[in-house]
């Protein structure tokens, strides 16, 4: 399929739920009832919660009314082929040129539509200055071009997600030796997903490859990226399926199953740049193989709660990039290059009116009452009732939150009436209430608390030490990684507390293998439920990024570790 070589066209209500961070329950567009038989794309695909999207080019925006009118008309959501790129948006070092991403997401404004950004870091239209810059001058370089960009749009309500990353990976499921990856190593997937959090913390935030849509050594090498990044708390959202497919190389049987794969590491999947080439010319027989695939494509993402949406890669065969790439081959979209619908345009079409009548919106029944057991220092068992579903699309599991005011924090998920919540605080007191969870993403209403207290722990079974490495730093903040906590004593302990204080002005942006809390400048960092028990002279350890007034170098050092 497409050689690694080729440049690649890359190719809210705005607060963030902690469920919605799971990314298994939250989609774009609510259901709105069932739309008209003869209703746009965009009409079928929100009346089944999802996204139907296109990449839009600047030029035939402004310039063809035929465009203009199809693209406002058919879709609901809308990535810039090419305007929010590097070379784009930054061409020269400091020099910052949003012309055509605010063309874009003016367009998307005007006509009710929800922005997909598309790219912060990759290794195609970046410019020559940042790849040839040294290993400190290139993340510095990465992390004020996200923040420049993505901060930009922050507050824009029309603007809800980002590529983070793109196409990191080789065919055989290595990573892929670009000049980031050769100068930074692996740490920059990182850390340009914390610098995209720190600068919009209500985006979703995803990567982005191409034939990952099958279960293969390409697309397993990003499903174990992903669980690895989300297990060291890095905010990876979302993962995107390009899905530039070929009808002369066969359509990926495990296509399905793949997205449900990775759906089931707690992150939204989605369809990013669909389009379906064929060897020209084009006869109605490519036509009908070509619509086939374009409507399991579509019925893919249907199935599957977790995908938000399906964006194809432009719309019509008049500004494709197919053609151009792939000499002998085109014809790849939904309408030809008079705008004329194509039998791709029906499957879509039908693919996402299919089933809209019958639409689970009924959440499940309230689960019981949780009762607890087996409390300890650090965690405690729950068990409830479970929960029926009559919607039609199965109950799926249980959210357990902590009740706490305004903001409940989601504890865990479960896949059955029990759960062993970890990581929990000494000395106390939780409310703790669940609610059940169905295919179609309907939460039932929440079953009523149990409370509970954690004992005080088991005294003091030996000293630790910590201590702080300053990894990198820009004008208004730095990542200080690792905090290596010691077992400093003979004998083993089973959790630690590290305290320190942050200079006045800053604030924690992000954390990853701790749980921190704050009280004014004091932050307090707890071990979470895999790294909290240390043999003596066993190390672990944790990391944090911080926000602080531009121009103030200062940074956070002295800690204090306490075990329990």
């Amino acid at each position: 399929m497409l050689s690694s070589t080729l440049i690649r066209p890359g190719t809210r209500p705005r607060t963030f739920a902690v469920a919605a961070l799971l990314g298994l329950l939250a989609v774009f567009f609510l259901p709105v009832g069932q739309a008209d038989a003869s209703a746009p794309l965009r009409q079928h695909a929100a009346a089944r919660g999802k996204f139907i999207g296109t990449a839009l080019a600047t030029g035939p925006l402004s310039n063809e009314t035929q465009y203009r009118n199809i693209a406002a008309t058919e879709f609901n959501q809308i990535t810039a082929e090419n305007a929010m790129k590097w070379d784009a948006i930054q061409p020269n070092q400091g020099q910052f040129n949003f012309s055509g991403a605010d063309t874009i997401v003016n367009f998307a404004t005007q006509n009710n539509q929800q922005v997909h950004g598309h790219t912060l870091v990759w290794h195609n239209q970046t410019p020559g200055w940042v790849q040839g810059l040294n290993a400190t001058a290139m993340r510095q370089a990465m992390q004020n071009h996200i923040s420049q960009v993505v901060g930009r749009y922050a507050d824009n309500p029309a603007v809800v997600s980002w590529d983070v990353v793109n196409e990191v990976f080789e065919e055989n499921g290595n990573m892929r030796s670009s000049f980031w990856y050769n100068t930074l190593g692996l740490s920059f997937v990182a850390d340009a997903f914390r610098a995209a959090r720190a600068a919009d913390p209500n985006a979703r935030l995803c990567i982005n490859d191409y034939n990952v849509e099958g279960i293969n050594a390409k697309s397993t090498a990003m499903y174990n990226l992903v669980q690895s990044l989300r297990q060291q708390n890095v905010p990876v959202d979302c993962v995107g399926f390009q899905t530039h497919l070929a009808i002369q190389y066969g359509f990926p049987t495990s296509f399905q199953q793949n997205l449900e794969r990775f759906a089931a590491l707690g992150v939204q999947v989605r369809i990013t740049e669909v389009d379906i080439r064929m060897q020209m010319p084009r006869n109605s027989s490519k036509d009908a193989t070509q619509a086939t695939y374009y409507r399991d494509v579509v019925r893919a993402c249907m199935a599957v709660s977790a995908c938000a949406g399906v964006t194809i890669w432009g719309f019509t065969d008049r500004h494709s990039w197919v053609p151009d790439t792939f000499p002998g081959e085109g014809a790849a979209l939904i309408y030809d290059e008079n705008y004329q619908q194509k039998p791709a345009y029906t499957a879509v079409h039908d693919a996402l009116a299919e089933g809209g009548s019958s639409e689970d919106t009924t959440p499940p029944t309230t689960p019981g009452t949780p009762a607890a057991s087996n409390v300890t220092a650090s965690s405690a068992t729950l068990t409830w009732t479970a929960s029926t579903d009559t919607g039609g699309s199965g109950l799926a599991g249980y959210n357990v939150y902590r009740e706490q005011g305004a903001t409940d924090p989601q504890l865990g998920q479960s896949s059955t009436n029990s759960i062993n919540l970890t990581g929990l605080s000494a000395s106390t007191q939780y409310q703790v209430y669940v609610r059940a969870r169905d295919g179609a993403g309907n939460l039932s209403t929440p079953s009523a608390a149990v409370t509970f207290t954690t004992s005080e722990g088991g005294g003091p079974t030996g000293p630790c030490t910590a201590a702080g490495t300053v990894q990198t730093q820009w004008n208004n903040g730095y990542v200080i990684q690792p905090v290596t906590i010691t077992n400093s004593g003979s004998s083993a302990i089973n959790g630690w507390t590290v305290t320190f204080t942050l200079p006045a002005g800053h604030s924690i942006t992000g954390s990853w293998n701790a749980a921190l809390t704050t009280s004014g400048q004091t932050v307090t960092a707890r071990n979470v439920s895999y790294n909290g028990n240390l043999g003596p002279n066993a190390s672990t350890s944790f990391g944090f990024q911080v926000s602080r007034p531009n121009g103030n170098t200062q940074t956070v050092s002295g800690y204090t570790c306490a075990s329990p």
